[in-house]
């Protein structure tokens, strides 16, 4: 899947959010290698009325780094959203992707494909997994 190291800048720009939090993932208190956007609402675009007044956290710019692969961030990072989410009372967490393969990746994480959107010209799968309390004590001692 296409990197986002060229966009480096447009990355550490999403830092600076006041619709939501950034979230940092770091081994051994040393290097960060994962990063996600949580937001109390997500874009207009892709959802029904209906499910934009459900109580959710909307996860987005989701990067991990490679060299970290076996350990499955982005997967840690997907559930950990999803124990957030109930922790914090609230009912689902969202998410869209432009590629099909992070789609498909997103599946394996049990996130469900809701639909898919068009939105100026591109074409989103917007997916969707109900929150819930998960032990992650395994996934954070790997």
């Amino acid at each position: 899947m296409p990197s986002w190291r060229a966009r480096l800048d447009d990355l550490v720009s999403h830092c600076d959010n006041r619709y939501g939090d950034v979230w940092v993932l770091e081994k051994d208190g040393q290097r960060i290698i994962g990063r996600t956007t949580l937001q109390e609402h997500g874009p207009p675009w892709g959802w029904t009325e209906q499910e934009k007044a459900e109580p959710s956290l909307y996860m987005s710019t989701s990067v991990t780094d490679p060299a970290f692969r076996a350990i499955k961030p982005g997967r840690l990072m997907a559930w950990w959203a999803v124990d957030r989410a109930a922790e914090l009372g609230l009912t689902w967490v969202r998410r869209d992707c432009l590629l099909p393969e992070l789609a498909k990746y997103y599946l394996t994480q049990g996130y469900d494909l809701v639909r898919e959107a068009d939105f100026k010209g591109h074409r989103l799968f917007m997916m969707a997994r109900e929150a819930g309390r998960l032990d992650l004590s395994e996934l954070l001692h790997t």
